[in-house]
């Protein structure tokens, strides 16, 4: 009998529920400290612990490599590297899963910041009656910056409560603007929503310029990927008011440190990374791999395939 398929799973706490794969595939554990030693004898690496960079660490040294890489995640900068980019080895990623969840969480930004939730918490904590005015959502103009599944979800959620969406991609197309419309559609926002990829495009492709063309009362919100913005020159925008406020769910370094000065930015929302993570959400993603797998297995072609020079998966 043939020997069974190597899957090595780097591991992060909860593990993933493998189950299904019991007496089909011989499924080995590693953290960053081993992952190298045990690459040479893996057919598949699952890079649970989406966090860690111990893949993009371990990769290019000596010996064999898995013919397929999946990670839990919709991002692939924290595992990629030239010589994984390089080599032939097929990289998937959890495509689809946080797609509606994230949607929802910036809708729920958009309706806390236009409806000055925050505040009001915050008064009634202090046991303070304060009367005010909040902004009406509907009628309003969002740029989403990403069209991908998590982009044009968010911006379907947009328009379900009556916000205009225009929603801007590497390469434009039907119903997507390129990056010559991007400063355009930033200046006329009142919400500027990032969730694209990071690539060498987009590293901190928000800056003082970019927080420059927004208006004083539009608000800026980032769900892609931390590296996306330029967070001094965030936290500087926010304290001069060129824009009315901001909300980041990730961040250039995480967890953000307690000394961090974005903490104490004006009008600033910080959430954990957590604007995917709803109940559940691990057993979705260990169903989707396993999925996957046997789809492998079998011979088929794979779904989701990130094309590794870009960072992400084409085709939308």
């Amino acid at each position: 009998m043939p020997e069974p398929t190597a899957l090595l799973v780097l591991d992060a706490d909860p593990p993933p529920r493998l189950g299904r794969l019991t007496g089909r595939a011989k499924i080995l554990h590693a953290d960053a400290s081993t992952l190298a030693r045990q690459l040479p004898y893996a057919d598949v690496l699952l890079v649970w612990d989406f966090t860690s960079p111990a893949v993009r660490d371990a990769w290019p040294g000596a010996g064999a490599r898995p013919r397929w890489v999946h990670t839990a995640s919709a991002g692939v900068d924290h595992l990629m590297c030239a010589e994984l980019a390089a080599s032939d080895t097929v990289v998937t990623n959890a495509r689809g899963i946080f797609d509606q969840p994230i949607a929802e969480y910036v809708g729920a930004l958009v309706l806390a910041m236009a409806k000055d939730l925050p505040r009001t918490l915050d008064l009634q904590r202090r046991r303070e009656w304060r009367h005010r005015e909040s902004q009406r959502v509907a009628g309003t103009k969002a740029c989403v910056v990403g069209s991908g599944p998590i982009g044009r979800a968010i911006a379907r959620y947009l328009k379900a409560l009556g916000v205009t969406p225009a929603v801007v991609g590497r390469v434009p197309r039907s119903g997507v603007h390129g990056p010559d419309d991007l400063d355009r559609l930033m200046a006329r926002a009142d919400w500027v929503i990032a969730a694209a990829p990071l690539t060498a495009d987009t590293h901190h492709m928000f800056d003082t310029r970019r927080f420059g063309v927004m208006q004083p009362s539009a608000r800026f919100i980032n769900v892609g990927r931390g590296q996306l913005v330029d967070e001094p020159a965030l936290a500087e925008a926010l304290s001069k008011r060129w824009i009315a406020g901001a909300a980041l769910d990730v961040f250039e370094h995480e967890p953000l440190t307690p000394d961090s000065p974005l903490w104490e930015a004006p009008g600033l929302i910080v959430s954990p990374h957590m604007s995917g993570d709803t109940v559940g959400w691990r057993d979705e993603l260990g169903v989707q791999f396993i999925e996957l797998y046997e789809r492998w297995e079998a011979g088929m072609a794979l779904t989701n395939v990130v094309d590794k020079q870009r960072g992400y998966v084409p085709g939308h």
